[in-house]
């Protein structure tokens, strides 16, 4: 997975489950702990660290502004954010696979980030939200 599909995937799957009342610790303390790095990173620019603190939906709308700023920045090159945002959709697919379900993000092939349940049969891709 590219980089900066790494960073957004995780930040926009990590705000969902983490307001949620089911997400467990180690999905709180790992979206915590990205968050973090990103507003250290984006130190000095308010803006950038609202997106980062933002709801999901808010992040989803300001995808763009956050691209520009994780490139300015140069996030995508900070191998410890990148290591957090990994660990990150690691503990959401072991916790969603723990607790009964499919995993949370799945990401594999040419796929950049996708949220939901993906389903794979002789090449063709069916997605479906939930």
């Amino acid at each position: 997975m590219e980089p900066m599909a790494l960073i957004l995937t995780a930040l926009v799957a990590g705000a969902t489950a983490a307001a949620k009342d089911t997400a467990g610790t180690a999905v709180k303390d790992a979206y915590n702990g990205l968050k973090h790095l990103l507003k250290k990173k984006f130190e000095g620019d308010a803006l950038a660290q609202a997106v980062v603190d933002a709801k999901p939906e808010d992040i989803d709308k300001a995808e763009g502004l956050l691209k520009t700023k994780i490139t300015e920045f140069s996030v995508e090159k900070d191998t410890e954010i990148l290591r957090a945002a990994k660990t990150l959709i690691d503990t959401l697919n072991s916790e969603s696979v723990i607790q009964g379900g499919s995993p949370y993000v799945t990401v594999g092939g040419n796929f950049q980030g996708i949220l939901g349940n993906v389903n794979t049969e002789k090449g063709d891709t069916h997605i479906t939200f939930g």
